[in-house]
């Protein structure tokens, strides 16, 4: 008997469920009698805590030879312990559901849910609009022919209503963060750590570096703030997000930010999802619409949200005596340096981002393709944007009146820029 993985058995039923079969598959599947198959199923049909993301199945033991890089050593977070048998033990309390862990994890005792196929029937039924919300480091995901015009007819084959680059909604935060910037630098000595792109970034200084919270920005997301902005324009609307992050799941379900996004997907689920209904995006004709600008597209490597803010600071005010002096690091290693050097005061940047992936998104555990070479395409295509920045493109100035701003400045108006804020709790 062939032993059947987490990502066959997601397959198997994704591929049911598009031919209106899926309880006899799961029936099929539970007969044949594999390891764990239950868990498997309840796992990739959306089942287990609905709070929750990643998830152990079953323990291992000390001779899983896991013990110099596996999942505990894996951990950003040092979430997970061993018990005196050697079992694993996940913390709640510590554990952010970034899906390291699961990544790294040989022996299928640890897996993240999937949110898909309870989606597939309101994408065959076409009842309900279902936009697809792509995050800025797909470009080159899905190899050297696919383009975002051929993505874009892709998600529509598999129902998608329509899809819209995550890129356009970081053009609108790029201008509320350097409001942000432009109202709490006022002098030598003062700065703030971007709240954008990462939520391990965001977790770590919630759980361990509290004392720098005053200086985080309040503002929401790439993902949320485009996920919200769909559902503005088309109310009725629900919304996917895709992405190389597993962690974006759990941001998704988040008390305060958990109505902009109803299913999150990684690139790798996507790919899985395309190859199970025979659905080949290279092969599809193309329906090219997007407008972003290059500090949107840059956002998916290290260093992008800097430079996307610096370039739009410069561009809307010119005379700002204090300009941005950024500072990144990429990986919770470096990371929590740099936030420790904040604490101490030992550097003199202004202006802190962080990224939990080597890299940035195009280092996530689920991307499809070498960081090296995602960060090549995404800077060639921030290179073919026609903007530079959002205030030089009049598509996101169209989106911003769209939306209910006539103003730049209406992003830093508490009232009427309540859709990307957030409240940290912090």
């Amino acid at each position: 008997m062939t032993k059947l993985t987490y990502d066959d058995i997601f397959k198997d039923l994704v591929k049911s469920a598009y031919d209106g079969d899926l309880e006899q598959e799961v029936e099929r599947l539970k007969k044949d009698g594999h390891s764990h198959v239950n868990d498997f199923i309840h796992y990739a049909t959306g089942g287990g805590d609905p709070d929750k993301v990643v998830f152990k199945i079953k323990d291992c033991d000390l001779d899983c030879g896991c013990n110099d890089q596996g999942c505990q050593v894996s951990c950003l977070m040092g979430a997970i312990e061993r018990d005196a048998k050697g079992n694993v033990v996940i913390r709640s309390s510590d554990c952010n559901d970034c899906g390291h862990c699961v990544n790294l994890c040989e022996h299928n005792c640890l897996v993240d849910k999937k949110e898909f196929i309870p989606l597939i029937e309101v994408l065959k039924n076409r009842n309900i609009p279902v936009y697809a919300i792509i995050a800025p480091a797909f470009i080159g995901q899905f190899g050297p022919e696919v383009t975002p015009g051929k993505m874009r007819a892709a998600l529509k084959k598999l129902g998608f209503y329509g899809m819209v680059e995550v890129a356009l909604f970081a053009d609108i935060l790029t201008f509320r963060e350097a409001l942000e910037f432009d109202a709490h630098v006022r002098k030598e000595g003062d700065f703030v750590l971007t709240s954008m792109c990462c939520p391990m970034w965001v977790s770590m200084v919630k759980k361990v570096y509290k004392q720098l919270a005053p200086h985080i920005t309040p503002s929401v997301s790439p993902m949320v703030a485009c996920g919200r902005g769909v559902k503005k324009l088309h109310p009725d609307a629900k919304v996917v997000f895709i992405g190389p992050c597993i962690a974006k799941k759990a941001e998704a379900k988040e008390p305060d930010v958990k109505d902009a996004v109803d299913v999150v997907i990684t690139f790798k689920e996507l790919k899985q999802i395309f190859e199970a209904v025979g659905i080949n995006p290279a092969e599809v004709e193309a329906d090219e619409k997007e407008h972003s600008s290059t500090g949107g597209r840059i956002y998916a490597r290290t260093g992008g949200v800097s430079e996307a803010v610096a370039a739009a600071l410069k561009r809307i005010r010119p005379d700002k005596p204090i300009q941005i002096k950024a500072v990144q690091a990429h990986g919770v290693k470096e990371c929590r340096k740099m936030l420790q050097e904040a604490l101490e005061g030992k550097t003199s940047a202004n202006f802190y981002e962080g990224m939990g992936c080597f890299g940035g998104c195009v280092g996530g555990p689920h991307v499809l393709i070498d960081p090296a070479q995602g960060t090549n395409l995404v800077n060639g295509y921030g290179d073919e944007a026609i903007s530079l920045t959002p205030a030089d493109n009049k598509y996101v100035l169209a989106l911003l009146k769209s939306l209910g701003f006539d103003e730049i400045e209406d992003l830093f108006d508490e009232e009427k820029a309540k859709m990307f804020s957030r409240s940290l709790n912090l």
